[in-house]
């Protein structure tokens, strides 16, 4: 098929490349000029792990294409999908859908025969009806049907949760529109994954359910894991019993610093906005809210109190400055909530991140940015750190005590062994796990002492007496 994606963003340049791959011919349109020319040129503007190869692909194959001429691309497409960004409105409760009616209009206004209008970007509870009326206001006539088809991409995993979805959703009313929408999605279903098919308005909703049910998941697991704390007990044993449960599931269920990125935060209150438009309480997503707020404010604490009560004066090098992993992505990051505060009460901030500095640098311009971890965490008085990557995981701790010129590390993802770190001599402080006192170097036991002269050679004259 012949299809038109209105917005070269994240959910647009992931369905648009992953779609050609399919051998379908797509031309990713945007507004934006210098994005267009940039994709053009081949350079992905976001950081996804293969996307860059995967565009480059499907343009080396003549399948994938960047536009700005809205009016030749929409004309001549069998289906048009919307993936414009929905965020959050002047009111800070409910997404704001300019964007969405903006395409609406256009697609209006170039549609030349029977096209299926296809709603991935994130939206309400009847926004469907609303784009429909939209395009019938500006074409009577025209032959169309719009169909909502709600994307589920993780960020850092996009391209596998595209090509291996848990589910298709497709919410049509239109029998043509939905058996078209069904086809693109033949080479899955084919494969066995469930396709959903149902109305419109319960596919925009289960969008915002999945999301909702998803951050209360991660915001329970981190009241638990203060629990935990207080309990003597270890929250990464008691999530991983909890998630054999395959009634629960051992995903999201992570201690962390709370749920941050461009869709929890956003869906969370736009959904709490549907409920009250609808004279209906959300009580747990309510609690949801205010949970995952006082847990980045914690946080700060939790830091400062590891740092002897008081961060002034000191050095903190932080390791990590995406939402998570595998991103570029630093909306709603906890380190935006947490790194202003600690530099607020005095504290000297240095950081480093592989892949978000640059969106970071343009939120947080004070903060002084590393070129790696090593250069982050050198004389630095401690370590704190915000973001799980694998390039963390992976350092040494003999190799970190020689850099750090203190022995405090805040770990808030939970990514080394608490009792490594303590024999290491670290303060060692992360979440929802028993806290190790550290061991000092000069307080080794006796026959460790022993054990370590005589491989360097100190008894080695008495030794000789001896014999």
């Amino acid at each position: 098929m012949k299809l038109a994606v209105i917005g070269a963003g994240y959910v647009g340049l992931v369905s648009g490349a992953c779609f050609a791959k399919l051998d379908h011919s797509v031309v990713c349109l945007d507004v934006d000029r210098v994005k267009i020319e940039k994709l053009r040129r081949g350079r992905v503007p976001i950081f996804e792990p293969g996307l860059a190869e995967l565009v480059e692909a499907g343009a080396a194959r003549g399948k994938l294409s960047f536009s700005t001429d809205f009016s030749e691309t929409i004309s001549g497409a069998d289906a048009v999908f919307v993936t414009v960004g929905t965020p959050l409105g002047a009111d800070g409760r409910s997404p704001e859908l300019s964007f969405v009616y903006d395409a609406a209009r256009v697609i209006a206004a170039h549609i030349r025969r029977f096209t299926v209008v296809v709603i991935k970007s994130t939206v309400p509870v009847g926004t469907a009806e609303e784009v429909e009326a939209i395009i019938r206001k500006f074409r009577p006539g025209a032959e169309f049907a719009v169909v909502s088809n709600p994307e589920f991409l993780r960020e850092g995993s996009a391209i596998l949760d595209f090509e291996a979805p848990d589910r298709i959703v497709i919410g049509a009313e239109h029998e043509h529109a939905r058996n078209m929408v069904s086809r693109l999605y033949a080479p899955f279903t084919a494969k066995g994954v469930p396709i959903l098919v149902t109305s419109r308005r319960t596919a925009e909703l289960i969008k915002y359910a999945a999301n909702a049910f998803l951050a209360a998941k991660i915001a329970f697991v981190g009241e638990l894991a203060d629990l935990c704390e207080r309990a003597g007990a270890d929250i990464g044993v008691v999530s991983n019993g909890m998630g054999m449960d395959k009634r629960i599931g051992a995903q999201f269920l992570q201690a962390g610093p709370g749920y941050g990125g461009s869709c929890f935060p956003k869906d969370t209150l736009a959904l709490l906005g549907t409920a009250r438009q609808y004279e209906t309480r959300l009580q747990i997503l309510e609690s949801v809210v205010e949970v995952n707020e006082s847990r980045k404010r914690a946080m700060v604490e939790k830091i400062t109190q590891a740092c002897d009560g008081s961060v002034r004066g000191k050095r903190i090098a932080v390791l990590g400055l995406t939402f998570k992993p595998n991103t570029d992505d630093v909306r709603e990051s906890a380190s935006l909530s947490i790194i202003p505060v600690l530099q607020a009460r005095g504290a000297q901030i240095r950081a480093y991140d592989p892949a978000g500095m640059q969106q970071a640098r343009a939120i947080l311009p004070r903060l002084e940015m590393a070129p790696d971890p090593e250069s982050c965490m050198r004389d630095a008085d401690a370590l704190v750190i915000l973001t799980e990557w694998q390039e963390f995981q992976r350092l040494n701790p003999e190799r970190i005590g020689k850099l750090l010129r203190g022995r405090t590390i805040v770990d808030l993802r939970n990514i080394f062994d608490p009792t490594e770190m303590a024999v290491s001599g670290f303060n060692y402080v992360s979440l929802g796990r028993p806290t190790i006192a550290p061991v000092r170097r000069d307080s080794a036991p006796a026959s460790r002492k022993r054990a370590a002269r005589s491989r360097d050679g100190a008894l080695a004259p008495a030794l000789s007496s001896a014999g």
